[in-house]
């Protein structure tokens, strides 16, 4: 039984040691590309809802991969800075939106309001 057994452990070190070392010139596992983002957000259009829910970040060994993250995350305080600059730029011109009408400063709007 020690036969055996010694011989069984000598071929396992052996087909390991082969396995590891050796091969030849093929490789045991082929190079993989790197996953990247599929679907970016779109640049010729503003980012809509169905933009960020369909938006799915590769992953890799220890999480999202940093620039990903970024470049979305930059391109989304990019999208809302815009749009708050937009809606600044319309409340100034309504003359500071809702909320906004002085009753003392002439007639209103409302329908309910005026009469």
């Amino acid at each position: 039984m020690f036969w055996f057994l010694l011989i069984a452990m000598v071929v396992v070190v052996a087909a390991v040691t082969l396995a590891v070392v050796g091969g030849g010139d093929s490789e045991v596992l082929p190079e993989v590309a790197p996953e990247q983002l599929v679907d970016p957000l779109p640049a010729s259009r503003p980012v809509d809802r169905a933009d960020i829910e369909a938006l799915r970040l590769p992953v890799t060994a220890r999480g999202y991969r940093m620039a990903d993250v970024d470049d979305v995350l930059g391109r989304l305080a990019a999208e809302l800075a815009e749009r708050d600059a937009r809606i600044a730029e319309l409340q100034a011109a309504l003359g500071g939106g809702r909320g906004g009408h002085d009753p003392s400063s002439g007639p209103s709007l409302r329908k309910d309001e005026g009469q």
